[in-house]
């Protein structure tokens, strides 16, 4: 695909989670789909007349086994935060329908405890997770989305830290 075409390309909607636990350290997964360090928040696509609140709460559970009566939603962004994926990724995620994501991102307190989450899920996005000190976050994240995560860090700095 040509960086026109991509361009003409529309966003995906997406959701994403901040996921802090009690210390104020923020879950993160190491991608499966790669070979180096490449670690992420979790984050899934919106579904078809579902709402992104509905969503960000089953992309939890779908991605680190955490239920919804574990989590304490304490903030959101205002709106859509897009990011334009690498031009060569574009042909081959979402049979190339995408240039990207735009996502709605949600602050969530976990309630629980470490052995509570699972990403041992029936697709699982993760090989491992850990949590993070919300200062070293953006340098561990997956290069094309640190502009989108330092935008989600500054949106809830107000309760980080």
């Amino acid at each position: 695909m040509t960086p026109e075409q991509i361009a003409k390309l529309p966003y995906r909607p997406c959701v994403g989670l901040m996921l802090m636990n009690t210390g104020g350290k923020i879950f993160v997964g190491q991608r499966n789909d790669r070979f180096e360090d490449a670690w992420q928040m979790p984050q899934g696509g919106v579904d078809k007349g579902e709402n992104a609140r509905d969503a960000a709460l089953r992309e939890l559970w779908e991605e680190t086994g955490v239920t919804a009566d574990l989590v304490q939603i304490i903030a959101e962004t205002d709106g859509w935060l897009p990011y334009d994926l690498p031009h060569d990724i574009v042909p081959k995620i979402w049979k190339g329908r995408y240039r990207g994501q735009e996502q709605k991102w949600f602050l969530m307190r976990f309630l629980g405890t470490d052995n509570q989450i699972n990403i041992e899920t029936d697709h699982p996005e993760f090989t491992r997770w850990k949590w993070q000190d919300p200062a070293r976050l953006i340098d561990e994240i997956v290069p094309f989305k640190r502009d989108v995560y330092e935008r989600v860090m500054e949106a809830f700095e107000g309760y980080l830290g």
